[in-house]
């Protein structure tokens, strides 16, 4: 049976895909083929240019809504989320890389947006006609980003707020008509996640100045610094309660661990199949490299670190569903599959020799792109360190 296993399932697996998910999945590969094959994956990444075509046809699939309300135009849940990401991230993994912060918008927005502009923009958001940014982390913090958070929301006389800082790593703000940005209204007094507060900011606003990152992989969606200069937004342009936007974040942070874990399945998916296909192909001294021990043993540990992650996902998956917290095995999920990932696309340059290392080969490119997730949404080493202080009552190491 070729790889992925199992493309259908087994009887009695209790993780196979139900009918309509398993459908998704196939309408997903077909118009990935179609939409974006590997020629204009490569294209792209080399013209650091947005799928603009294929982010149309999702959005009239209504795959950029998922689990938002039906009402809005929302359909489905997490899971659907997951099959959305993981075949995007096995093709054109910039376009994981974005549905996964369309997820994250779309999930703030649809449970802290209560302004009619708000919901407007959510709206637009689900129907692929405005694109918005989060921009959460600072020159000085990432992981405690609540703790050195510089930029400060001030309320003016006329009951406006002033926004200055400066936020990087925002993906996707060089094309966004609205950035969700997170800023201190409060003092630290308690604890520092206390007295940080949402703010829906138009991206054209006086004050705010986009720039973007040259980065090492994720070409074909920007990566930016946003600077905020005096920047004056109505009272209503808060998102949720002020002084509660942080904790409001913390109900993100594990759907985008899953997403994580999705992208990365997709990667070291993709990357793994090209692998076994160059070992089946490619001769030396008289048999193919795949009849060698060394990178077989590469490729099956390979597959049994994506298979063991996706079993991880997909129980978290299950657990987020039911109302659970599932954010130990999502962290655990995200850890597995980010390195099988890198490891994969990394084996498989050393296999595939010079070529591998050639540019118009998707094996570098998976490996670029892939290693994104080793830090983010959270570095793989404070990963570990949560996983070990919740799992195994270690104490706290950071």
């Amino acid at each position: 049976m070729p790889y992925p296993f199992p493309d259908e399932p087994l009887a009695g697996d209790p993780l196979a895909e139900p009918p309509e998910r398993a459908e998704l999945r196939r309408t997903l590969r077909e118009l990935i083929a179609r939409e974006s094959p590997p020629e204009r994956v490569h294209e792209l990444d080399e013209a650091e240019r947005f799928d603009d075509a294929l982010h149309a046809r999702l959005a009239e699939l209504g795959l950029l809504g998922i689990d938002a309300p039906e009402e809005l135009g929302g359909s489905g849940d997490v899971r659907d989320q997951l099959v959305v990401v993981e075949e995007l991230a096995a093709g054109p993994t910039s376009m994981a890389a974005f549905v996964i912060a369309q997820f994250a918008v779309v999930q703030v927005l649809a449970g802290f947006g209560r302004e009619e502009t708000q919901r407007a923009v959510l709206r637009e958001l689900i129907d692929g006609s405005v694109r918005v940014s989060f921009a959460l982390s600072e020159p000085g913090g990432g992981t405690d980003v609540a703790r050195a958070m510089r930029t400060r929301a001030q309320r003016t006389a006329s009951g406006d707020w002033r926004l200055d800082g400066q936020k990087t790593w925002t993906s996707g703000a060089a094309a966004a008509r609205w950035i969700v940005v997170l800023a201190r209204t409060s003092p630290v007094e308690r604890s520092p996640v206390h007295g940080i507060s949402m703010f829906l900011v138009p991206a054209d606003a006086p004050g705010v100045e986009v720039r973007p990152i040259d980065t090492f992989g994720i070409h074909g969606l920007s990566t930016c610094d946003v600077f905020l200069d005096g920047v004056t937004v109505p009272a209503d342009a808060v998102l949720g309660d002020v002084d509660r936007g942080m904790r409001q974040v913390f109900a993100t942070v594990n759907r985008e661990g899953l997403n994580a874990a999705a992208a990365t399945l997709g990667v070291g998916r993709a990357a793994l199949e090209l692998a076994v296909r160059h070992a089946g192909e490619r001769e030396v001294f008289g048999k193919p490299i795949g009849a060698f021990q060394v990178p077989q043993h590469w490729m099956v540990d390979g597959a049994v670190a994506l298979e063991s992650a996706r079993s991880l996902m997909l129980r978290a998956a299950a657990l987020e569903v039911a109302g659970t917290d599932s954010g130990l095995l999502a962290s655990m999920a995200k850890l597995v599959a980010s390195e099988a990932a890198v490891r994969i696309s990394e084996q498989g340059m050393q296999l595939m020799g010079g070529l591998g290392y050639t540019r118009g080969v998707a094996m570098q490119r998976f490996f670029r792109d892939g290693r994104l997730w080793s830090f983010s949404p959270l570095t793989n080493e404070m990963v570990r360190n949560r996983i070990g202080e919740q799992l195994l009552g270690l104490p706290r190491s950071y």
